[in-house]
């Protein structure tokens, strides 16, 4: 499994309750540029419309190598492959208790692309300045234990 982009804000910003992995649509130019490592996932995020779950804002960029005239957005919305019974289960979430789909990332399995999404919930601020102090005691630790020789 070689991992492409990974979504970082997602672990500070929410609360990860469970993860699925879906299969991407995605057209031969944009190939291309996955396995070069051309992509960006900040900002991005996953919504439901009808039986359809896709994921928006994310940043492929064109393939140098490209045709002239394929697709010049490199921000489109692109579809994500899951089961009925998935989407079902994940729309219901998202509609009754307030849970939001995130996409954490992006890689390869075999020769396929897939990404990882959750469910979360979202962080208030003090969740967040908890994780900072947590990470702050954590590299502490870290550098004394470096320091004494460990």
């Amino acid at each position: 499994m070689k991992i492409v982009a990974v979504n970082k804000s997602a672990s500070f910003e929410y609360f990860i309750e469970e993860k699925y992995e879906a299969g991407i649509v995605l057209t031969g130019d944009e190939i291309k540029s996955v396995r070069a490592g051309a992509v960006n996932m900040n900002d991005c995020f996953c919504f439901i419309r009808g039986n359809i779950v896709s994921v928006k804002n994310m940043h492929i960029a064109r393939y140098n190598k490209a045709d002239i005239m394929s697709d010049k957005d490199t921000r489109k919305d692109r579809r994500l492959l899951l089961h009925k019974s998935e989407i079902a289960k994940i729309a219901g979430k998202i509609n009754r208790q307030g849970y939001t789909l995130v996409p954490l990332k992006l890689y390869f399995k075999d020769s396929l692309v897939k990404m990882e999404i959750a469910l979360c919930r979202g962080k208030h601020t003090y969740d967040k300045k908890q994780t900072i102090a947590e990470r702050d005691v954590k590299r502490a630790v870290d550098r004394d234990i470096k320091q004494a020789g460990f």
